[in-house]
């Protein structure tokens, strides 16, 4: 290797670096001011003349007296866990059928689906809340599962359709040859071997439900329904902000997420490949 080839290495992996501690930066930020004391970290986190860790925050935001996030959190796996399955069942047999099927106006249902990926959530919020009210969905579990397996039925479609576009169809056909029907080629033969798209779409899918605020304040209101990402907005206080409490709440909402996404990190790089357009 050059001289010049090492130093050009050398330069960018001290960028790379660079760009990494500027990002992380805050979240080391909320991570110390969930940990400390509020007098320890009232004139910058980044003073450690005293450096007293304690979970007391932690314990204060699981308990909280109007907005306990012990609560919240099982109020989101209840709307987290079907508004991720429901979707992933619906688009990967309909992403299998845009791959494998010819039909009419299969094209323009395509080009369809992804037109609605780039419809903002805000453009059909009044239209949105117009129609859950009327089927009567509005302040209910089930209305907020329906509309975000709705909203993720679309993209899963997409990514599962070009993810089976990768596959080779020559075991499928020696199937059908077997005298296999559709049904059973498909769970015999196609989805054992689809789990890293399957488990990047449900990380995916997951952390958008799990992290959604927009589309549960529109629908949801009750205080003893209320799920985790709306309770953190409430612990601040009027004539004063309990930046530890809120930190610590901010950890305890973002953390399901990573260990969704560490759990599934083998998997979630390799089904990437269902975002290629094909």
């Amino acid at each position: 290797m050059t001289k010049r080839k090492l130093g050009i290495r050398i330069a960018l992996n001290v960028f790379a670096w660079l760009v990494g501690l500027v990002w992380i930066l805050p979240v080391i930020g909320i991570l110390m001011t969930a940990i400390r004391p509020f007098d320890e970290v009232i004139n910058g986190w980044w003073h450690f003349e005293e450096f007293t860790p304690t979970f007391s925050n932690f314990f204060k935001a699981l308990n909280h007296p109007t907005a306990p996030l012990f609560v919240g959190l099982k109020n989101s796996i209840i709307i987290a866990l079907p508004a991720t399955i429901l979707p992933l069942f619906i688009a990967t047999l309909a992403g299998y059928g845009l791959s494998r099927y010819n039909f009419p106006l299969r094209k323009g249902f395509i080009i369809a689906v992804v037109l609605t990926l780039t419809l903002p959530q805000q453009m059909i919020a009044v239209p949105i809340f117009q129609m859950m009210s009327d089927l009567g969905l509005v302040d209910s579990y089930l209305g907020l599962i329906l509309l975000h397996t709705a909203w993720g039925t679309p993209w899963i479609t997409f990514f599962m359709r070009n993810y089976f576009k990768t596959m080779p169809i020559s075991i499928e056909e020696a199937a059908r040859i077997d005298g296999a029907s559709d049904f059973q080629i498909f769970y015999r033969v196609v989805l054992p071997n689809i789990f890293p798209a399957v488990a990047s779409a449900s990380a995916l899918q997951f952390t958008w439900v799990w992290s959604d605020f927009f589309l549960a304040l529109i629908l949801i209101y009750s205080p003893d329904k209320l799920l985790m990402t709306q309770r953190v907005p409430l612990m601040r206080g009027v004539y004063h902000v309990d930046w530890g409490l809120l930190s610590a709440a901010s950890i305890m909402v973002m953390i399901v997420p990573i260990l969704i996404y560490l759990l599934l990190q083998r998997y979630y790089v390799k089904g990437m490949v269902g975002w290629t357009i094909k």
